[in-house]
């Protein structure tokens, strides 16, 4: 085979991202990490791994590094991803996640870049018609994060169309977890997710968490979600890329394990596996939040061969409580 030259993660210090990017690294893999770490503290990355300070709409860095390393692939994390904020602010999430990412993709496409992956939401989804969720579902999302990441799936097809770009467009449920020897983690800032949020109140490093709605029309009033090892994601994003490489466009491919939990098993797991309750009150509901996230992973164990292979709720609450303790 040849050379696939150099792989270029955007968001490589993030969580899904860092991840990634050390996969990569140890199956054999010349990684650069391009981050501008407004999105927490960075992971700490193997030395193996080039990690440069910058935006993706920087033209003559990112037109410096696709030309220096002789980029073949770029797997696209940065982004912002906060559902609320989203709501509150959705010029700054049109401006990172759409016109900044477009800029990336015409960098690449001069640069004769030829694969793309692409971190994607279930939040393309907006409240789904039926559950689990095929990539088949209509797309029609509830704020602007999800629209933000449908208008990137878009321009993909549409680059695909025109320029013969392969890609593939990863649409998460929800990633969780850590890395299991406990060094990469979820670190954002703020946090606004459930199992770090979960795990640093039952350890009294925060105060209690607030439960967006308990009258949802599901067994416990509390919302449900599709909960995905981080390590799952990066597996499943490696085997993308091979195909990728291979040829192949993909399109978009759900990432979920098709089983859900509600918040309240969340907490209830965190309280077993951390040894004490965990603080919580029951608030409003939030806006833009539907009752029941959950994938139909079978596109992806078909096309991908994949299957996730930690993803139990115990394990992954057990891997999040070691990485918080590192």
């Amino acid at each position: 085979m040849a050379d696939p030259g150099a792989l270029l993660v955007t968001g490589g210090t993030g969580f899904v991202g860092s991840h990634f990017a050390r996969m990569a690294a140890e199956a054999g893999r010349e990684v650069i990490a391009l981050d501008d770490l407004s999105g927490g503290a960075p992971a700490r990355l193997p030395a193996g791994v080039e990690v440069v300070v910058g935006d993706i709409a920087d033209r003559p860095l990112v037109r410096g590094i696709l030309e220096r390393r002789r980029v073949g692939a770029i797997a696209h994390f940065a982004g912002k991803i906060q559902v609320g904020e989203s709501v509150r602010d959705p010029a700054l999430y049109f401006d990172v996640n759409v016109a900044r990412t477009l800029t990336l993709l015409e960098l690449a496409r001069d640069a004769g870049v030829r694969a793309w992956l692409f971190s994607s939401t279930a939040a393309v989804y907006g409240r789904p018609e039926r559950v689990p969720i095929p990539e088949s579902s209509p797309l029609a999302p509830v704020n602007p994060y999800g629209a933000t990441k449908l208008s990137i799936e878009l321009a993909l097809d549409a680059w695909g169309g025109a320029y013969g770009l392969r890609w593939c467009a990863l649409r998460y449920f929800n990633a969780a977890g850590a890395h299991p020897d406990g060094t990469l983690r979820e670190s954002h800032e703020p946090e606004t997710h459930l199992i770090p949020l979960a795990i640093d109140a039952g350890l009294g490093t925060r105060p209690a968490i607030q439960v967006f709605g308990a009258d949802y029309e599901t067994p416990d009033g509390t919302c449900i979600r599709d909960y995905i090892h981080v390590q799952d994601l990066a597996t499943a994003h490696l085997a993308a890329l091979a195909r990728l490489e291979a040829g192949e466009t993909l399109g978009p491919i759900n990432l979920g394990t098709g089983r859900g939990y509600s918040v309240q098993e969340v907490i209830d797991t965190a309280a077993r596996v951390i040894g004490r309750p965990v603080p919580h009150a029951f608030v409003a509901r939030r806006a833009g939040d539907p009752p029941r996230l959950v994938a139909d992973p079978a596109a992806a164990m078909r096309a991908l061969g994949w299957q996730p292979a930690c993803s139990d709720l115990g394990a992954i609450l057990e891997d999040a409580l070691r990485s918080r303790r590192a």
